[in-house]
Order: structure tokens, then C-alpha cells, then sequence
């Protein structure tokens, strides 16, 4: 066990906080499992209907790591105004797919009340969107010490298999009213660039095979015609020249997506100790909340 959290560490160092969240340096352990980091959110209030919305206001659950966990309050924001949708977020830093499968006891960085199958019992939603930048360095216990680093072909193969088994329980879970899974793509992997490209293909199969969703929010943080490629910087959109907050440097057209030392995370705010949504107004996170909500209305207009 000590081998594993020290090639955690020092991987997570490598990544500049990769698998923490915005809010806790990669020096810090894990919470303990009966610690939660975050508990559901559940946002209840509807604004007025917008031209946009579906007919049917739809109910998100999203579950995820650090990326969620800096995400959520304005992907909320996004899905309220836009859907009409009832939101409710639980994601949990430093956590990989298999952290949120029942089953895992105490071998996971989420609580049993917040495992996606348990919540989906209790909320019924219609969507349940799930982010993962594919923690596996010896911080996420419920990998079993699996790596990228040491044996790549192992990682991919269990991510794969816990991405199945994550869907046979939300399916389980929902019953005669299963929701649809949204897999969110993620941006380029500056460090392994590879990994990021085949985890996200991995996301793609399984939505093909079980006949869910993708939302490729990673391409709305890439350069255009080069998805693979990480930038820290991109042109400002028509949308962030309207709003000039989220258009970081206008005279030079181009707006920060990360922060100098944090070459995962999308919000501009110092990490602190206690993990937490995003503070500030963040392009990154604007775009890929936007993306995610954009799939999620497409299909909730179709029905």
C-alpha cells in the first residue's frame, strides 16, 4: 500500500494536481471514504421557461471528479436556464469510475448514500452525466494499484470494464425508467497525451454499445483542428467577446483556459485546502458546461 499512494504522489505532483480538484494541492491525501468532499446538490428552483426549453424540464444528476466538482455550480447554472431543468451534483476529487460502483466498500473515495446507483434510485433522473479525466496513479483505491504508467494495457482494460459495469448499475438502478448516460470527453492530456485520446474512445464505445450519449466538451477546449493538441490559451468566441469577463486578454483575442501551474484544471482560482466549486468566472468551465448542456437539450427537445 505504501508503494502504491508513493507513486500516487509523485505522479500527482508530475500532473500538477491532475487528480485532486481546484481546491486541494496534490500533496494532500484523499479524504477518507466515510469523508465525503462533497455531498449532493440539489438545486429545486425552476427559473421561467425559455424559448429554448423542452417541453419537459429534465432532471440531471452529475457525478465525476475534480473537473465536476470545479464545474458543477455552473453547469447548474447552464441546465436551469437554458432546460428548466432539477439539478443535483455529487462529485467527489480524485475519484475514477469505479469509485462511484456499488460494491466497492470501503475501497473507494465515495460514500455508499452517494454511489451513482443508490442516487439514481432516489432521484430518478433523466440524465446522468458522468466526468472522469481517468484517475489511476495509486490515488484511487478502488484501481487496485492499476496505473497508466506501469501497465497501460491492464489500465485500459479495467476502465473499460468498470465503464460497462458502471452502466449495468445506473441502468439497474433506473428500472423502467432508465436515464440516459452523457460521457463527457475530456480535454487533451498535456503529460500522456495518448491516454486521454483512447479513455475517450473508451467513452465513446461504451455510449455507442449502450445506446448513451457523448458530450465532447474536450474539443470546445482544443485548438481547432488539432483536438489532441493542449493549449493554455484559445481564441475568444463571439460569446466571450459579448461578455467580456470570461475574454481574458481582448487585446490579444485569446483567453485562458488554465492557470500558469495547473495544467489540468479549467478554473482560474488558487487551489485551496478544501475542495469546492469554482470561484471565479472561467472560460474553460463556461464552455465545457455549455457543451454538456447543449447534448442534453438536444436530446430533451427530440422526445
Amino acid at each position: 500500500m505504501r508503494r502504491v499512494w508513493a507513486v500516487g504522489l509523485l505522479l500527482a505532483g508530475l500532473l500538477l494536481g491532475a487528480c485532486t480538484d481546484p481546491a486541494s494541492g496534490p500533496e494532500d491525501a484523499p479524504p477518507a471514504p466515510d469523508v465525503p468532499v462533497s455531498s449532493p446538490t440539489t438545486e429545486h428552483r425552476r427559473p421561467p421557461a425559455s424559448p429554448r426549453a423542452p417541453a419537459k424540464a429534465p432532471t440531471v444528476l452529475y457525478l465525476g471528479d475534480s473537473l465536476a466538482m470545479e464545474n458543477q455550480r455552473v453547469l447548474g447554472e447552464e441546465l436551469r436556464r437554458d432546460l428548466g431543468a432539477k439539478y443535483t451534483s455529487a462529485p467527489y476529487s480524485g475519484t475514477t469510475v469505479c469509485d462511484y460502483l456499488e460494491g466497492t466498500g470501503a475501497r473507494s473515495l465515495v460514500p455508499d448514500r452517494d454511489k451513482a446507483a443508490a442516487l439514481v434510485r432516489s432521484l430518478h433522473p433523466d440524465y446522468v452525466v458522468l466526468q472522469f479525466w481517468g484517475n489511476a496513479w495509486g490515488y484511487t483505491w478502488c484501481m487496485d494499484g492499476i496505473t497508466h504508467n506501469a501497465s497501460p494495457g491492464e489500465y485500459f482494460e479495467r476502465f473499460a470494464a468498470d465503464a460497462e459495469r458502471l452502466t449495468e448499475q445506473i441502468a439497474a438502478a433506473g428500472g423502467a425508467k432508465r436515464p440516459k448516460i452523457v460521457w463527457v470527453l475530456q480535454g487533451p492530456d498535456p503529460i500522456t497525451p495518448d491516454r486521454i485520446r483512447r479513455v475517450n474512445s473508451l467513452y465513446e464505445e461504451q455510449a455507442a454499445a449502450s445506446g448513451d450519449l457523448v458530450a465532447d466538451a474536450g474539443k470546445t477546449v482544443s485548438p481547432a483542428g488539432a483536438r489532441q493538441t493542449w493549449v493554455q490559451y484559445l481564441p475568444c468566441t463571439a460569446y466571450e467577446h459579448d461578455h467580456p469577463d470570461y475574454c481574458t486578454q481582448p487585446d490579444r483575442d485569446r483567453t485562458a483556459l488554465h492557470l500558469d501551474k495547473d495544467y489540468l484544471h479549467f478554473c482560474l482560482a488558487p487551489t485551496t485546502a478544501t475542495p469546492k466549486p469554482c470561484p471565479v468566472r472561467s472560460p474553460g468551465i463556461l464552455r465545457i458546461a455549455r457543451e454538456i448542456t447543449r447534448v442534453i437539450g438536444e436530446r430533451a427537445r427530440s422526445r
